[in-house]
């Protein structure tokens, strides 16, 4: 699709209702996203996300689209502390989840070795650098990286060292447009953007945001429905039948055989 100049499409979603719907669309990719902690669970961050938090979901939304490719997110912690870990870790998401690869965060020297530790168990890597949910205490909260020209060549470096390694995809998060386009051109293997401007190859947005389902939008959110309002109004909407004694009508109730 990179070499066709075919933009990707790649949709976060957490469970077998979501998966379902993004199924029947034109969608190329599912990522089960550890942002499901902020989500679905109604945590302040990523951090608390457990492996069996990931497995959970990613097996809901592969019932939920049997024959899409689905990306799972490592969570913090699971390729942190050893290369057996890591192994193991990455190996569950494909032996028991159902997902096709698994991505993780960040390219430091310890990252690009874990991900040439999971590709040694012939499981596909897509990296992930920029703003790193997982180091959100490290950078001092959700903030735009590589503003500096510090910051702006040591992600472009290693942007590289993550294709050398042998990811087959890389997500850019909330960076400057130019770096965006600067690594998208360098790399041969697609990037996907998430505020990182227009030139990436493909770009992923989260379900409950581009359905104005979240409370709270980054600016490269865009909406493409008002869910939130809708489903509101709707079960206001029930309340009052409810209340008013207008439901369950005539036609919803189960009557004796004759």
């Amino acid at each position: 699709m990179k070499e066709k100049k075919h933009k990707i499409v790649m949709v976060t979603a957490y469970d077998y209702a979501m998966a379902r719907t993004v199924k029947e669309t034109e969608a190329d990719i599912i990522l089960v996203g550890d942002s499901l902690g902020m989500v679905v669970l109604g945590y302040e961050n990523t951090l608390q996300v457990t492996m069996d938090d990931m497995v959970y979901h990613t097996q809901a939304v592969r019932r939920g689209a049997p024959d899409r490719f689905i990306i799972a997110d490592m969570p913090y912690m699971s390729y942190h502390l050893s290369t057996e870990d890591t192994k193991v870790n990455a190996s569950r998401f494909i032996t028991s989840a159902g997902a096709n690869a698994v991505k993780l965060e960040g390219g430091s020297p310890a990252r690009i070795d874990a991900i040439k530790a999971i590709l040694e168990c012939e499981i596909p890597v897509c990296g992930h650098i920029g703003l790193t949910p997982q180091s959100v205490h490290k950078l001092g909260g959700y903030k735009v990286q590589g503003k500096s020209q510090a910051d702006y060549d040591r992600l472009y470096e290693e942007a590289l060292q993550i294709e050398k390694a042998g990811a087959f995809m890389l997500v850019l998060e909330g960076i400057p447009e130019t770096l965006g386009k600067a690594v998208t051109e360098a790399l041969k293997i697609p990037t996907i953007g998430i505020g990182a401007g227009r030139f990436c190859d493909g770009q992923v947005l989260v379900f409950h945001d581009m359905l104005g389902w979240s409370e709270i939008l980054p600016k490269f959110v865009k909406k493409y429905a008002e869910t939130h309002t809708s489903m509101t109004k709707a079960i206001n909407a029930f309340a009052k039948d409810v209340k008013d004694g207008s439901f369950p009508a005539q036609e919803h109730v189960y009557y004796p055989i004759d």
